[in-house]
């Protein structure tokens, strides 16, 4: 597959990146990152309900009458501000690979 570069008659090949090892290596470790991600997203969501409802654990008291399922509520605000700051900063250095992984292409592509 070939792709348009620019103005200019440079294509690229996207196949041949594909193909490459540090672009493989990419690839891994950001599935990897992300599908870690998404299970602590998901599981402490799914938790939850589960521990409301078929649990007394949340409904303990905590401070006066605030029991620990508001606690738990707020921390998964937290938990997800969190992971979005977590998330922005991986990206930020999954972009800077990525532009390495283009200029060793272009490299030996020349």
């Amino acid at each position: 597959m070939f792709m348009a570069r620019n103005l200019k008659d440079e294509r690229i090949d996207y196949d041949k990146i594909a193909e490459m090892q540090s672009f493989k290596e990419l690839t891994k470790k950001k599935n990897s990152f992300l599908w870690t991600i998404t299970v602590i997203f998901l599981a402490a969501y799914l938790l939850l309900p589960i521990l409301t409802s078929f649990t007394e654990i949340l409904h303990q008291k905590a401070v006066g009458e605030i029991t620990w399922v508001w606690f738990y509520s707020a921390g998964l605000f937290i938990m997800t501000w969190g992971l979005a700051h977590l998330y922005v900063a991986k990206a930020n250095s999954f972009d800077k690979e990525a532009k390495a992984i283009i200029e060793e292409y272009e490299r030996g592509v020349e």
